[in-house]
C-alpha cells in the first residue's frame, strides 16, 4: 500500500497528470464560447448550434471504450501522450475549417479534438487512482479535478478576449470570411501547448502502475468489467449527473433573467455562471481534503442530498432564494464526478482500463438528459423541469449508500 503522505514517491507524478486536467478543462469549456461565437458566424439556429456540444460528447460515445483497449496495451504513460497528440491535431484543423469557411470541417475538428480529451480521461482518471492509497483515491482524484475545474473557469476570459472580442453583433454575410478567423489562432496556441506536454510526458519517467490491488484475485477470475455490478451502477451515475450537471448549467442564464427570479438581462445573468463553475472549483478542494478523513461514500451521498434540497427550493420559491439555490448547485456538484469514479474502478485489478472507457462512455449522458430536460421546459416551464435533476441525484445517492459496494462473492 502506497502512503499519500509528503514521502509519496508518486508526488511528481501526480503534480504532472494534474496539468492535464486543468487542459482539458480548459478546452472543454471553450465550446460556451463557440457555440454563440459560430452561431453568429455561420447563422445557425439553436439545433445546428448545439451540434457543437452533440459532437464533443458524441466523442465520449464512441471513443471511450476503443481508448480503453489501447491503454491496455500500451500503458498509462503512452496512452497520455497519444491522448495529448490527437487533441493537438483536432485544433491544427481549426485552421483550415475557418479558411474554408465550412461548419461541417468546425464539427469535424472538434471531434477529434474532442477524442483525444476522451483518450486523455480514460488513461488520466484511473492513473491518479492508481498512484497511491486505494483508501485515499477519492481525495487524489478530486484535488485533480478541481484544476479541471480551474481550467473551466479561466477559459471563458480566455475565449472572451481573442475570440468574442469585436464580435458582439450579428455579423453580415460578407464578414463571415474574416471573422471565422478568429478561432485560428487561439486553437493554434492551444495546439502549440498540447504538443508542448505531449513532448514533455513522452521523456518522463512516470511510474509503470500495476493494475492490481486487494481484489486481484476476483479480478483475475473475471474476463470483462461489465461483470462487477459496481462499475454498471458506477456508469450510470456518471451518466445521470454528467446529464444534470450539463442541464443545469445550460438553463441557469434564462433560468436567472426570468422576472420573478432575478428580473436581469442574460448578459448580467452570465455572471453566476461563473459563480457555478466557481463553486465546483471550491468544492473539489476542499472535498479532497475532507476525504481524507471521511469516507468519500459518505461525503458524496451528502452532496446528493444537499443537491436534493438546493433544486427543490429553486423548484419552489422565487426571487434570490431560487436563484442562489440554484446557483449553489456547482459546489454540490464538485466531488460527484470524481468520487463516482472511484468508486466504481475499485477492485478491477486488470480490468481497470476496461472499466474506464466504459465510465467515459457514460460521460454522454450530457449530450442526452439536457435534451429530455428541455422538452420538460417547453411543456410545464424551466422551474418544473427541475425534477428531472433531482431523480438524477437520488440515484447518486442510492449509489452512495449501497451500489458503490463490489460484490465479492466468487461465481
Amino acid at each position: 500500500m502506497i502512503d499519500d503522505s509528503a514521502t509519496n514517491p508518486y508526488r511528481f507524478a501526480l503534480f504532472a497528470l494534474t496539468s492535464l486536467f486543468f487542459m482539458w478543462g480548459f478546452i472543454t469549456c471553450l465550446n460556451d464560447i463557440l457555440i454563440p461565437y459560430l452561431k453568429g458566424v455561420f447563422q445557425l439556429n439553436y439545433t445546428q448550434a448545439m451540434l457543437i456540444q452533440f459532437c464533443f460528447f458524441g466523442a465520449y460515445f464512441l471513443v471511450s471504450m476503443p481508448a480503453g483497449r489501447l491503454i491496455s496495451k500500451v500503458g498509462y504513460q503512452r496512452g497520455v501522450v497519444v491522448g495529448l497528440l490527437i487533441a493537438a491535431i483536432g485544433c491544427v484543423a481549426f485552421y483550415p475549417a475557418a479558411g474554408m469557411r465550412e461548419y461541417g470541417l468546425f464539427l469535424g475538428a472538434l471531434f477529434i479534438l474532442a477524442s483525444g480529451i476522451t483518450v486523455l480521461q480514460v488513461a488520466a482518471n484511473p492513473y491518479v487512482t492508481l498512484l497511491g492509497s486505494p483508501q485515499t483515491a477519492s481525495s487524489r482524484l478530486n484535488m485533480t479535478q478541481a484544476f479541471n475545474s480551474l481550467g473551466t473557469t479561466v477559459a471563458p476570459m480566455f475565449g472572451s478576449l481573442l475570440i468574442l472580442s469585436g464580435s458582439g453583433e450579428t455579423l453580415p454575410s460578407q464578414q463571415v470570411a474574416n471573422d471565422a478567423t478568429a478561432v485560428q489562432v487561439p486553437y493554434l496556441i492551444l495546439a502549440a501547448a498540447l504538443a508542448l506536454i505531449a513532448l514533455v510526458f513522452a521523456n518522463l519517467r512516470l511510474p509503470e502502475v500495476s493494475q492490481t490491488d486487494v481484489a486481484q484475485t476476483e479480478a483475475n477470475s473475471k474476463t470483462s468489467a461489465w461483470q462487477y455490478p459496481h462499475l454498471v451502477l458506477g456508469a450510470i451515475g456518471i451518466f445521470v449527473y454528467v446529464g444534470a450537471e450539463v442541464a443545469i448549467g445550460s438553463f441557469l442564464i434564462n433560468f436567472i433573467s426570468q422576472d420573478h427570479i432575478a428580473g436581469i438581462s442574460e448578459a448580467d445573468a452570465a455572471t453566476y455562471v461563473t459563480l457555478f463553475w466557481g463553486g465546483a472549483m471550491v468544492g473539489r478542494f476542499v472535498g479532497a481534503v475532507v476525504m481524507q478523513k471521511i469516507a468519500a461514500p459518505k461525503v458524496l451521498l451528502f452532496n446528493a442530498a444537499l443537491a436534493c434540497v438546493f433544486l427543490l427550493i429553486g423548484m419552489l420559491t422565487d426571487g434570490s432564494a431560487a436563484l442562489w439555490a440554484i446557483v449553489a448547485m456547482g459546489l454540490c456538484n464538485s466531488i460527484m464526478f470524481p468520487t463516482i469514479f472511484s468508486l466504481a474502478l475499485t477492485g478491477l485489478g486488470k480490468l481497470t482500463s476496461q472499466g474506464s472507457g466504459i465510465l467515459c462512455l457514460a460521460i454522454v449522458g450530457g449530450a442526452i438528459v439536457p435534451v429530455v430536460q428541455g422538452a420538460m421546459a417547453d411543456t410545464w416551464g424551466i422551474q418544473a423541469s427541475f425534477a428531472l435533476p433531482i431523480i438524477c441525484y437520488f440515484y447518486i445517492a442510492f449509489y452512495a449508500v449501497k451500489g458503490h459496494r463490489p460484490v465479492t462473492s466468487a461465481r
